[in-house]
């Protein structure tokens, strides 16, 4: 059985194993069934099915992820919301996970990545 995320921060650390590891199931796993991803730029991705079939096509093209700290995590009864800055401080990913029934957690919004105005 594939680790799930025992933590709202297990999730950013198990995204960018999975992602390095080019799995796009594993990817999906990380996200509630009716969870929506705010990619493409400008466009959003509805549904674990459709965000599997997006990271399918994502994946063969990126580079290895490096980890990065996350910023403190921000808990509401069974909301986090977590975020990490990137390395070259253009802006900021943010995720809102929920506890699931089992006390893991799933991904149910994920803004991967929004700049800074120039």
């Amino acid at each position: 059985m594939t680790e799930r995320a025992h933590r709202p921060e297990d999730l950013t650390r198990l995204f960018v194993e999975r992602a390095n590891a080019k799995d796009a199931d594993g990817l999906a796993e990380l996200y509630e069934e009716d969870a929506v991803m705010a990619y493409p730029p400008g466009g959003q991705t509805r549904g674990r099915d459709a965000i599997r079939k997006l990271w399918a096509e994502i994946l063969p093209h990126m580079p290895e992820l490096e980890p990065e700290p996350p910023l403190p995590t921000l808990i509401s009864g069974d909301l986090a919301l977590t975020s990490t800055p990137p390395s070259d401080g253009s802006g900021a990913r943010a995720q809102v996970a929920r506890r699931q029934p089992d006390g893991t957690w799933l991904r149910v919004l994920d803004q991967p990545e929004f700049k800074r105005p120039e």
